[in-house]
């Protein structure tokens, strides 16, 4: 009878091409995974790859066997998130997603506050751009800035993100964009592509001097001198000794969203999270959308 780690050896060879790679994916070594194939094939009487220049290509007997890997991982993954959003008590691991610099200038703080509140959850924070796969509970919860939030997963809109133009002093605000124009710029570079294209249909061409991948690095750039730049209105009013330029209009910003997999929105760690950080980032409303300066 055939086991789920037979299933499994076939798609880690398919999606690695090679006995090698499928080995390093397993934890053993090419040997075995040799032999463990050629067993399940002597096993089967068929066939389940062909072996030519390009690697281990799937016969129809192996493609079959994927298909059915495949099925098999998605309902093991949709068994886990049922499971986990059966908990009782708000306790155990909870893996977050969101971005550096949305942790770094307001949400390591709110996290030392839900440590506090909630001492039995452990939180393990994943940072990058990247969205993660909920479904495949790459994350729990994502705290992200987004124009089109995955229609798979369910929570909150907390606030609009607006932008404006930020200097170092002793630069003062101006009341149009074209005062600005001689001044040298500090932009998004081609790993930001999207920020790229938002900002050359909302404030044009400029003469950029220093492009960065990270938002967090053109703070420090616009506030070492280097020049001047759009950033969040949530950095740029919490970085010292930036002033707060010019605010482009029309904006149609992202909103920022906390969000999780709807299999998992009764567990009470999740709850939990969602709940707490629903109510304090929501207090900050009005510096995410650039109302105010922080006090």
């Amino acid at each position: 009878m055939l086991a789920w780690d037979d299933f499994r050896l076939v798609k880690c060879i398919s999606e690695r091409r090679s006995l090698a790679g499928a080995a390093v994916t397993l934890g053993v070594n090419a040997s075995t995974v040799f032999r463990r194939l050629g067993a399940l094939e002597e096993r089967l009487g068929a066939r389940l790859f062909e072996r030519g220049r390009a690697g281990y290509a799937l016969t129809p007997a192996g493609e079959e066997m994927v298909e059915i890997a495949e099925r098999m991982g998605e309902d093991i993954l949709a068994f886990e998130r049922r499971v986990s959003g059966q908990d009782l008590a708000p306790a155990g691991d909870l893996r977050i997603t969101t971005n550096d610099s949305m942790l770094i200038h307001q949400l390591t703080g709110l996290f030392a506050g839900f440590r506090k509140a909630y001492p039995d959850i452990t939180l393990d924070v994943v940072v990058g751009n990247a969205p993660l796969n909920l479904s495949k509970r790459d994350a729990d919860v994502a705290i992200r800035a987004t124009s089109n939030p995955p229609e798979t997963l369910v929570g909150r809109r907390l606030a609009d993100i607006r932008w404006a133009v930020y200097g170092a002093a002793p630069l003062t605000p101006v009341t149009t964009l074209e005062e600005l124009a001689d001044l040298p710029w500090i932009g998004p570079g081609d790993m930001l592509a999207p920020l790229q294209r938002w900002l050359r249909e909302t404030m044009g061409e400029r003469k950029m001097v220093y492009r960065l991948s990270t938002v967090l690095g053109m703070a420090e750039a616009v506030a070492a001198g280097i020049g001047v730049g759009p950033l969040p209105c949530f950095i740029g009013c919490s970085t010292p000794g930036l002033v707060r330029l010019f605010d482009p209009p029309n904006q149609s910003p992202a909103s920022l969203w906390l969000l999780t997999h709807p299999d998992l929105r009764a567990s009470a760690r999740v709850r939990a999270f969602m709940d707490y950080m629903g109510q304090e980032l929501g207090r900050r409303r009005d510096l995410f959308e650039g109302a105010r300066e922080p006090a």
